[in-house]
């Protein structure tokens, strides 16, 4: 943390989107992965006030936002991200002798896999804590916990710290959640990608039924027929030993969340070379949506033919982005990125986007 200027004047602050390259339903698992922060973003323009409120307003969705910055918040809705994010970070020292105004803009896709609210709430923690009474400026890192804490362990979600790291961070990150927080950036240029919104809404709940407690259930029987049985570090070629422990359809989902997990792992080899197979990337990128849409069942209809047709025009990879159910997808187009762009704008929205720095002052 360092101690920064009294800031009296306003302040502007803007944080990206990302899109989940590789470890897509990983990280609430234990298990890395590996994301970009893209060059959509989201930010708050603000200034402290003398009355003691905070009073933000929502053009983009028609809200506002207001309420204390004196006594108990107490939250009134199911995910109050903006009152969460202001008691965390008085739960972490910072104080307020004034109230603060301001407005929310961006063009980051809502609630489509891009992580829109983590987004939000990174911009927001950036922004009260450099305009405390502490005039803060943290480190990103810690920026990303504070998120973290305010979205996910405020309201006891399911999710991962994917979406805090790879927003606060920016570029590409490699994460690791588990046992403890292993964060690398990883410097490869990509090129551009073409990012594209099915205007589908997502099914969280439904995927995550699926997914993360099917999974969790697989692991728990297993653990109780042998407690060394971990998902980090099973083999794919001995998975058939449980077909007698598990029933087909578990057997398949274990098999596709250990294949993502060496999916990323392969990924994470080539990104690591001084001259990146960009056509090998795509190679894995195709595989690991072939997984996620036949046996995670985590895509749909719309977003496969918008993955087809951005393939067709010469995308090297191309997948679904997010929990699923809906909501985005992208594709890897370093040559071409235009005719992806068109192909994909012919199904639904489309953005042609690259790789861009975490949440910062504009």
């Amino acid at each position: 943390m360092n101690q920064g200027i009294v800031m009296d004047k306003k302040l502007s602050i803007s944080t990206p989107g990302r899109v989940c390259l590789f470890g897509e339903h990983q990280d609430y698992l234990g298990l890395p992965i590996i994301a970009a922060a893209i060059s959509v973003r989201i930010g708050i323009e603000g200034e402290k006030q003398d009355e003691l409120s905070v009073n933000i307003d929502l053009p983009d969705i028609g809200k506002k936002e207001l309420f204390p910055v004196v006594g108990d918040i107490y939250y009134t809705e199911e995910r109050d991200y903006f009152k969460s994010s202001f008691n965390v970070v008085k739960r972490h020292g910072f104080t307020f002798s004034k109230g603060l105004k301001g407005t929310v803009k961006g063009n980051i896709p809502i609630n489509a896999g891009t992580s829109s609210s983590s987004a939000l709430i990174v911009s927001w923690i950036n922004f009260l804590t450099r305009m405390s009474d502490q005039a803060a400026q943290l480190d990103s890192k810690e920026i990303a916990s504070m998120a973290h804490e305010a979205e996910v362990l405020e309201f006891n979600e399911p999710g991962g710290m994917m979406d805090h790291y790879s927003t606060a961070v920016g570029n590409i990150i490699y994460l690791e959640s588990r046992p403890a927080i292993k964060l690398e950036t990883i410097k490869a240029d990509l090129g551009n990608f073409v990012l594209g919104n099915s205007n589908q809404p997502k099914d969280t709940k439904g995927i995550l039924k699926r997914v993360k407690y099917g999974v969790l259930e697989i692991v728990d029987r297993l653990k109780r027929e042998n407690n060394t049985f971990s998902l980090q570090t099973v083999n794919y070629s001995g998975l058939d030993k449980y077909s007698n422990i598990l029933d087909e359809d578990q057997l398949e989902l274990l098999k596709g969340t250990v294949r993502n997990r060496d999916i990323l792992r392969e990924a994470k080899e080539v990104l690591a070379k001084e001259e990146i197979d960009r056509k090998k990337i795509g190679a894995l990128m195709n595989e690991h949506h072939s997984i996620l849409s036949g046996i995670c069942r985590i895509s749909t209809n719309k977003i496969d033919s918008m993955v087809k047709a951005a393939l067709d025009a010469g995308a090297y990879g191309a997948k679904i982005n997010g929990s699923g159910g809906g909501g985005c997808m992208f594709a890897y187009a370093p040559e071409n990125s235009d005719k992806v762009y068109n192909a994909i704008k012919k199904i639904s929205d489309a953005w042609i986007v690259n790789i861009t720095e975490g949440t910062r002052e504009e």
